[in-house]
């Protein structure tokens, strides 16, 4: 199997199953409880607190797990329910819903924008926006899901007054993820009813799964992945997209290769539709996607591509490629055997016309 599918989920790490398959047999108690064992599952907490702190130059104190960067964006933006909620058309549906509902008039105002984009990896200006933000007295959150180990993170450089993070995205347990709180900025917790996480996320730990995020934070910071990104994964995902638009006639990419993240390539295939050639790779163990997999129950086109080309033909017909840590070039190689054939067959059954070049 060819998997081109990282920034969706990533396999568990093997470090991440041997900490938490430990973590199920010393570290199963209430990590709340007085009594030794559920000491000793706190201090386990800690650590990844301590992991997640040191990797984006923040304070543990800062830090508050979650069960996920979706529950981290909700949070964020129930906490300015009633204010002015000011974000992008290219972020998760998780920030532009609860925005649209929680929205109001009062200041200060909330702006939220992720760093770079799930679905085109393309990286929007935080360090001008959170300038001009702060300068008015309002407060700055990003959604750092898809940063986190494929770029150095700075939380004090960028300025944010909050940051969502995810661990699926690093190797870690889906489930788990955090909230960056500055601290002294406003905070009201989503989940009321116990004293955990300082009030702030009252609900029973989930200590094993926070131990494989403590896994994969540390398997990021020993090996900086950031630096493999950098070099070998930015060098695969720059070579699939200059075979796509040599080899494959009507192919345009989504990604700007200079402005993105290493591993994210979005290309569209003109007269073919985007789930017809996701599902024609999976047919041959090539697993890719037609966007965000958050959405893929909606038929609807992409709002990221609708936002950023307006052509509805473009954003049905994309495929979404994202590397990982595992990916060589002979993955490159799989895809390009099969995927010229996918597009030409599709082309010729399509009843959409080409558009003459």
């Amino acid at each position: 199997m060819v998997y081109l599918d990282y920034a969706a989920t990533s396999p568990l790490l093997p470090e991440v199953i041997k900490a938490m398959h430990e973590a199920e047999q010393k570290f199963f108690a209430n990590a709340s409880a007085l009594h030794t064992p559920g000491h000793l599952a706190m201090n386990k907490i800690e650590e990844t607190r301590s992991l997640l702190a040191k990797l984006i130059n923040a304070e543990p104190s800062e830090i508050i797990f979650t069960s996920g960067a979706s529950e981290s964006n909700n949070t964020v933006i129930r906490t300015f329910e009633g204010h002015k909620i000011v974000t992008s058309p290219l972020e998760h549906h998780s920030i532009i819903e609860s925005a649209k509902v929680l929205s109001g008039d009062k200041e200060p105002a909330l702006y939220s924008y992720m760093l770079a984009n799930n679905e085109i990896g393309e990286f929007l200006p935080i360090d001008k926006i959170t300038k001009k933000v702060h300068k008015n007295g309002d407060f700055a959150h990003s959604d750092l899901t898809q940063i986190l180990g494929k770029l150095t993170i700075d939380i004090k450089a960028l300025d944010l007054d909050y940051a969502t993070f995810s661990a699926h995205k690093i190797g870690g347990p889906v489930g788990v993820g955090a909230l960056y709180v500055k601290n002294g900025v406003p905070f009201k917790p989503f989940i009321i009813g116990g004293n955990q996480e300082k009030k702030r996320r009252g609900t029973t730990y989930n200590t094993i799964g926070i131990i494989g995020f403590g896994a994969a934070l540390k398997h990021t910071i020993d090996h900086e992945t950031w630096k493999i990104y950098d070099t070998k994964i930015r060098v695969l995902r720059n070579k699939l997209a200059r075979r796509i638009l040599g080899e494959i006639p009507g192919s345009s990419l989504n990604t700007d290769l200079d402005n993105s993240l290493p591993n994210i390539l979005n290309a569209s295939f003109e007269a073919a539709e985007g789930e017809s050639i996701q599902l024609y790779l999976d047919a041959e163990g090539i697993i890719v996607s037609t966007g965000s997999a958050c959405a893929s129950g909606d038929i609807k086109p992409s709002h990221v591509l609708m936002a950023k080309t307006g052509d509805a033909e473009v954003a049905h017909s994309s495929i979404r490629f994202s590397f990982g840590l595992n990916n060589t070039e002979k993955d490159v190689e799989k895809v390009m055997q099969v995927l010229p054939k996918i597009i030409d067959r599709l082309q010729k059954i399509s009843t959409i016309e080409r558009k003459q070049k």
